[in-house]
């Protein structure tokens, strides 16, 4: 195997970090995505990209959880319902002090320690296997409930793709947290207008995806999902009394950070090669 270039793993950064460091966290942790992809051969690169700012602030802002304690029950949940992302969440994770980092140079190889999509207790802080789009949110809400009927105040927290939204699995399970008032649970549509086959607004009628989630009885809001502090801020607790789940809806860009890969939706399943990977080093300021 050819040998790529070092990366300088992120050490364990604590959570509320300053933001220029967490600016810095997502570019490490991308190039790592790319590393990652041209290693096992996996595809997803793109997908994986556009959410990398959607962990950092879920999990260095937003979250509370224990890596030492990561079964704990009155942690926060957070669901990876775009499973093919799973190379995100795994950086995220590894940063996070859940697992060793080195544990990523195995992801979806024979053996190793990382699945290519999420199983269940493949790693501590994966919790939901998923990578079959629709199921994520259905299950986020039994959690949701379930902590309203132990007195547990956790939140939860479910990273959709927009393509996973033409599931109407998704679509049940937001009206059923309207109705149950889940007001501790909170949805990230990662809408980075791509999915396999096409522009996810042309594949079906997505537009407008606030609109749609505040008709469902959602306190649903729009941002720029590459915005940190942004981010940070509509994940922060907020009037959960209210009963109102939230859904925020994250304009992304397939394959954020590494300029010829960006808005590029080849690259759902391309495999880069050691001089892109080279160049998304450059690109990215790592080393």
């Amino acid at each position: 195997m050819n040998t790529l270039p070092n990366s300088a793993r992120p050490s364990t950064i604590p959570f509320g970090a300053p933001n220029e460091q967490l600016a810095n966290l997502a570019a490490q942790l991308r190039y790592q995505v790319v590393q990652m992809s041209h290693r096992s051969g996996a595809p997803h690169l793109g997908s994986s990209l556009s959410c990398i700012d959607i962990m950092v602030a879920a999990y260095w802002s937003a979250l509370r959880i224990d890596p030492a304690e990561s079964g704990h029950p009155g942690r926060d949940r957070f669901i990876l319902s775009k499973g093919h992302a799973a190379p995100a969440l795994y950086t995220a994770l590894a940063a996070r002090g859940f697992f060793p980092e080195a544990w990523l140079d195995t992801f979806a190889t024979h053996g190793g320690h990382l699945a290519e999509q999420p199983a269940p207790h493949v790693v501590p802080g994966v919790e939901l296997a998923t990578g079959s789009l629709g199921h994520g949110l259905p299950v986020g809400c039994g959690l949701a409930l379930a902590g309203r009927i132990q007195n547990l105040d956790y939140r939860t927290l479910i990273v959709l793709s927009d393509g996973e939204c033409n599931e109407g699995s998704v679509w049940e399970a937001a009206l059923f947290a309207s109705a149950k008032q889940l007001g501790r649970l909170t949805v990230v549509i990662d809408y980075n207008k791509w999915q396999a086959t096409g522009r996810s607004d042309e594949v079906l009628g997505l537009a407008s995806l606030r609109d749609k989630w505040s008709a469902f009885g959602w306190d649903a809001i729009e941002l720029d999902g590459h915005n940190i502090p942004a981010l940070a801020a509509a994940l922060a607790p907020r009037g959960e009394a209210t009963g109102r789940p939230r859904a925020i809806i994250a304009h992304t860009i397939k394959g954020k950070g590494v300029p010829f890969m960006e808005d590029d939706n080849n690259w759902h399943y391309r495999i880069p090669t050691l001089e892109e990977v080279t160049q998304a080093a450059q690109h990215l300021q790592t080393p």
